[in-house]
């Protein structure tokens, strides 16, 4: 079992919800970020990217009504993660991090591979 959980955390998010409620199931209790309280800066947000083995364009949620606006279809790497910081609303969650690594907890039941 992980002895440390950090999950970035939307509380509006039914999936996000869903997995902090089987962290504590397993009789852990995590660290809540409210990302979009505390967004992550531009150097965090890549390390937990790289830290999950994803690149930007797979963390991003491109059914935003934002990511659109945004004109985010062509965007490279660092402009996505600098439109993640500025609008942390398009930040796939939820994001879990624990000592046996780092996912986006989707399908929620993920998150069991690393706690």
């Amino acid at each position: 079992m992980a002895k440390t959980v950090t999950i970035y955390h939307n509380p509006r998010c039914s999936t996000s919800r869903k997995v902090l409620g089987m962290i504590q199931e397993s009789g852990v209790e995590p660290t809540i970020v409210k990302y979009l309280d505390t967004p992550p800066s531009h150097d965090g947000l890549r390390k937990l990217l790289d830290d999950a083995g994803l690149r930007p364009g797979q963390a991003i949620r491109r059914r935003e009504a934002l990511y659109a606006e945004l004109g985010l279809a062509d965007a490279d790497d660092d402009a996505l993660i600098d439109a993640m910081v500025a609008n942390p609303i398009l930040i796939e969650r939820p994001i879990v991090v624990t000592d046996k690594g780092t996912r986006i907890a989707r399908p929620a039941e993920s998150v069991a591979e690393i706690l």
